[in-house]
């Protein structure tokens, strides 16, 4: 039986998912304050986290990173917020999927399903270089000629990706799907943009990468 934290500030909506999960056969904590949802994600780790964005106390995304600093379970946003920079930054700061009130029940429940049979990346190596860069993924650490360089959990999410499957062509839409989710299929344009920071932060030439390469129309590759 999985479990699963709601955390949202109206108490009707929290009733009706909390019943829908239980007719499923989840197992069902709710939370209506950020604070809330935090302190039962520590006593209780979830099996992944449906949470909405405009709590009382705490910014939502700031939630988020509250979770993702001691856990890795799936965190599902639902929220009234469809603003792309609202998504970005829910994205940046850790979730798995975004999904915009008015919605679904059934739809959304059928996001819940996807994000817990995902799944995890094929492990890389823990350390690994990309050029004058060394890479830990355990300790989620960059360190360059410079020192320390800070990437995304977004960013840390391609990278790892791209780092499991060295030389090897990663289809662009294999990427969205298992960054921002199965809806996120045709935004070719979340990974210009992140692939542009990236090379800016991993790239001695970010206009002539070397290690982080773009196969236009098909996809991505890490080379080491």
């Amino acid at each position: 039986m999985s479990h699963i934290l709601v955390v949202d500030d109206e108490p009707a909506l929290l009733r009706t998912l909390r019943i829908n999960l239980q007719a499923r056969h989840y197992s069902v904590l709710t939370a209506a304050i950020g604070q809330e949802a935090l302190d039962s994600a520590g006593r209780v780790p979830p099996d992944a986290v449906v949470l909405d964005l405009g709590l009382p106390d705490f910014d939502g995304v700031d939630v988020i990173h509250g979770i993702r600093s001691t856990l890795a379970v799936p965190i599902i946003v639902l929220t009234g917020r469809a603003d792309i920079e609202d998504k970005l930054r829910a994205f940046d700061a850790g979730a798995d999927d975004y999904v915009t009130k008015p919605f679904v029940v059934d739809e959304l429940l059928a996001r819940l399903r996807a994000v817990l049979r995902r799944p995890a990346p094929p492990a890389p190596e823990p350390t690994t270089r990309i050029g004058p860069y060394e890479v830990d993924l355990a300790a989620s650490t960059v360190t360059g000629p410079a020192g320390p360089v800070r990437l995304t959990p977004t960013e840390w999410k391609i990278l790892a990706l791209l780092l499991a499957n060295p030389g090897r062509l990663v289809p662009g839409k294999q990427i969205l799907t298992e960054v921002w989710g199965p809806d996120a299929e045709g935004n070719g344009n979340y990974l210009r943009v992140y692939f542009s920071s990236m090379r800016r932060k991993l790239e001695p030439n970010p206009g002539r990468p070397r290690h982080l390469i773009t196969e236009p129309g098909i996809g991505y590759r890490f080379q080491p």
